[in-house]
């Protein structure tokens, strides 16, 4: 099948920007770096004939030659030389050492990391910590930016990309600009709203934070959260 006679929702690039690239099969994965098949055989088909070269698929393509890869029709040295690059930029990623990441055991360790970034803000920041099981840090997300007195976090955009990282656990933190930390109403409910969505997805919310002028308040401490 070409590739235009595939639905929109379907074709590997559309999937990856929707979905993420962890959404891809390996095939797709090919067809993306390949770019384009022939008058003969669409890139999808084209991809799947590299992957079927040997029945190791991708541990014998990390080890082909140009030469190997040529014996696949359509495969011209413009195609060949994508392919290496990208097996070879996975090669020197694998040897890459391990990131040193931050690990989270209280609220300080939370508060620490933003105290100073956020005490000077005039606008209100929301941020999404995502966490994996060992308590790591993976990734830091801004989910919203407000106006003076609040920043709009809806939960769906708060736990998209946790869902997506498959992260174990979430922390949130936003500032006040005002200089008080005190919690408001409006936070104290939207806590609540994330914690029971939280619960829902099986990605517990661990804490909330709320950054002031040199202090700093926790949600969970506090007994929002449990």
């Amino acid at each position: 099948m070409k590739m235009h006679q595939l639905a929109a929702s379907e074709r590997p690039r559309e999937k990856l920007l929707r979905d993420g690239p962890e959404s891809l099969s390996t095939v797709e994965v090919l067809a993306i770096i390949l770019g384009t098949g022939t008058r003969a055989k669409s890139v999808m088909e084209l991809a799947g004939e590299v992957l079927a070269l040997d029945e190791r698929g991708l541990r014998y393509l990390a080890e082909c030659s140009p030469e190997d890869l040529k014996e696949v029709s359509g495969l011209g040295d413009a195609k060949v030389c994508l392919l290496m690059a990208a097996l070879e930029l996975g090669k020197r990623l694998s040897c890459l050492p391990a990131e040193e990441r931050v690990r989270i055991r209280n609220p300080e360790d939370i508060a620490n990391l933003f105290l100073e970034r956020l005490r000077y803000e005039t606008k209100e920041h929301f941020k999404c910590l995502l966490i994996n099981a060992r308590g790591e840090i993976l990734e830091e997300r801004e989910v919203s930016v407000g106006d003076l007195t609040s920043s709009p976090s809806h939960p769906r955009e708060v736990f998209s990309p946790a869902v997506r990282r498959s992260a174990g656990s979430v922390a949130f933190v936003h500032n006040h600009p005002s200089g008080d930390p005190a919690p408001s109403d409006a936070d104290i409910d939207s806590t609540k709203r994330l914690v029971e969505v939280g619960k829902l997805l099986g990605i517990p919310v661990i804490d909330h934070i709320i950054i002031g002028d040199g202090s700093y308040v926790s949600m969970k401490s506090l007994g929002y959260i449990t």
